[in-house]
This record gives structure tokens, C-alpha cells and sequence, in this order.
């Protein structure tokens, strides 16, 4: 009798996106990977001071003023994230062929709209 393995989980990104496309090889900020978990820690502990500040009741302003923070800082990563993406994806895919860099394009420029609507 031979067992057949179970099949493989769906990765995160197509069970959180519908439309996402897997992606092989290195990604954009692979060489900044340390410096993106970085900031990333440094934003989680933010966001639970925020929690803790609405927990002993403080300010709405002063909570405001932190939301802000994040928010700011999270666009920053999200900035840079995507010129990480212009820069390796977008510009590889362009030098494999028209067509890859054209949907490359398409994929920055869908990513940049729900940027800006968020």
C-alpha cells in the first residue's frame, strides 16, 4: 500500500489574494530583508503602544498623533518596497521580453492604485 502525501497548503498570498501570482527567484528587497523586519518591529511595537494607549484611556489627540506616526511609516516601507519592485522585478521582466515587462507594469501600476485608495 502506498501512502500519497497530502496535497500542499495554497501559500499565503493566494489565500489572502485571489489574483495573486506566485513568484520565483529572489525578490526585490531580498538584499534589505534584515532592514524591511526592521522597521516592520519597529511599526508592530507602535501600533500595540496604540492599543495600549486607548487601554488606560488617553487623549484622542495624543492617540492621533501616533496613528499618524504609522501610518507615515508604514508608507514609507510601502515607498520603498516599490521601488525595490521597479527596480528588480519590473526591470528584469522588461529585459526577458516585452510582454513579461508589460504585465510586470501592470502589476506595479494595480499594486500603486490600492496604495493610494488605502
Amino acid at each position: 500500500m502506498t501512502e500519497t502525501a497530502p496535497p500542499a497548503p495554497e501559500s499565503l498570498a493566494a489565500r489572502e489574494d485571489p489574483t495573486a501570482v506566485e513568484h520565483d527567484g529572489p525578490h526585490g528587497y531580498a538584499s534589505d530583508k534584515a532592514a524591511y523586519l526592521k522597521r516592520m518591529r519597529r511599526i508592530e511595537g507602535q501600533v500595540r503602544g496604540i492599543a495600549r494607549m486607548i487601554d488606560d484611556d488617553v487623549y484622542c489627540i495624543d492617540i492621533l498623533t501616533q496613528v499618524s506616526a504609522v501610518t507615515k511609516a508604514l508608507q514609507s516601507v510601502s515607498l520603498a518596497l516599490v521601488e525595490d519592485h521597479l527596480n528588480h522585478c519590473v526591470v528584469g521582466a522588461a529585459r526577458e521580453s516585452d510582454e513579461a515587462g508589460a504585465a510586470k507594469v501592470k502589476e506595479a501600476t494595480d499594486a500603486i492604485g490600492r496604495l493610494v485608495r488605502s
